[in-house]
């Protein structure tokens, strides 16, 4: 066995510690798929009902809509003082099953509650 020298071992140890690069998100954001309107009316009511401040939803594709819905439907219903902060839009590429790239349109909403 061959003993280490301790600059070597030091770099060893932060590969090791060092995480993967992924996309962090806060906990604030709601992820909008295919579940029902209500589902992520709810989460974001429990997300704002637990002190937070603001929420951001973030949906692709035919999801778009549904979140789009929920933000219309907290505003006018449940958070009457509830404010659309931004809108960002944007088109991700995505490999499909049998390895072709497609565009998917992006949304992300973000509303804040004074």
């Amino acid at each position: 066995m061959t003993e280490e020298k301790p600059a070597e071992k030091a770099v060893k140890e932060e590969k090791t510690t060092e995480a993967p690069r992924t996309r962090r998100f806060s906990e604030n954001t709601v992820f909008v798929g295919a579940k029902p309107v209500m589902n992520y009316v709810m989460a974001c009511l429990t997300l704002f009902n637990s002190g937070g401040k603001n929420v951001v939803l973030k949906a692709r594709g035919r999801a778009i809509s549904r979140a789009v819905d929920s933000v219309e439907l907290l505003r006018r219903v449940f958070l009457k003082d509830l404010k659309l902060q931004s809108i960002a839009i944007g088109t991700e590429q995505v490999t499909g099953r049998e390895g072709q790239t497609r565009s998917v349109s992006t949304i992300e909403l973000k509303v804040t509650k004074p």
